[in-house]
């Protein structure tokens, strides 16, 4: 079918050489958040309970490694000049962007799954499972979006840059849908009784959520949802 949302034009897109320090600083939180989710069940329990001192101890890690790799020019956005500035050439795709990609992969789509999950079970049931799902099904889940991350199936984690102006619409459409359905989903938590009607009423937000947000970035209505059509020079985070 014949895409008909909004494009953006590569020759009409600003070329910047360099990365401003606050633009690197800015997007050094997004890969504190990426990798702090890496261990679920851990993420499950600060909650649930609260920030405890496994959280602390993970974060302190996460902090470490991050800021290191973000200093020597080693995560997505935080690079001294862009990687990726034409869009049509088939350059490698370096081993750090494959892995920070593979890893955001993670966050987004194995804590929806298992929400998702939660949600459907807590609808029908009318109990809520999600302290076991995340205890036995987080491992697995994660395992296979690390391994077609490793295969490079999945958008922007490819050996190549070829296809970044169509695959990055899909990573943010995702982030998009994701985010605003799980602040939903939490908003919902905090305010709506423990009953059965309750947790209907949040799987159908969840549901509702992230298909109207899919269907907004796949119309290019969102920020970086967008189609680059091949043409001249680019910009890519």
């Amino acid at each position: 079918m014949r895409y008909s949302g909004k494009v953006e034009y590569a020759h009409a897109r600003r070329i910047r050489e360099r990365n401003t320090n606050l633009y690197r600083l800015a997007h050094w939180p997004i890969w504190i958040w990426v990798f702090f989710l890496v261990p679920g069940p851990l993420t499950f329990t600060l909650f649930a309970r609260g920030f405890g001192g496994g959280n602390l101890a993970w974060l302190a890690v996460v902090l470490a490694g991050t800021g290191v790799a973000g200093l020597s020019g080693r995560l997505p956005g935080v690079e001294p000049r862009p990687y990726i500035l034409r869009f049509d050439e088939a350059k490698p795709n370096p081993l750090y962007r494959r892995v920070c990609y593979t890893f955001a992969w993670n966050a987004v789509l194995s804590f929806a799954l298992l929400n998702l999950s939660g949600l459907a079970i807590a609808a029908a049931t009318g109990s809520w499972y999600m302290k076991q799902i995340y205890h036995y099904a987080y491992l697995p889940v994660c395992g296979a979006v690390l391994l077609l991350g490793a295969a490079g199936a999945l958008p922007r984690v490819g050996r190549s840059t070829k296809g970044e102006g169509t695959e990055r619409r899909y990573f943010y459409g995702s982030v998009w849908a994701v985010t605003v359905a799980q602040t939903l989903l939490l908003a919902l938590w905090q305010i709506l009784p423990p009953t059965r009607t309750a947790n209907i009423v949040k799987l159908c937000v969840f549901v509702g959520a992230l298909l109207l947000m899919g269907l907004a970035a796949y119309r290019g209505a969102l920020p970086r949802t967008r189609p680059i059509v091949p043409g001249e020079l680019m910009v890519a985070d």
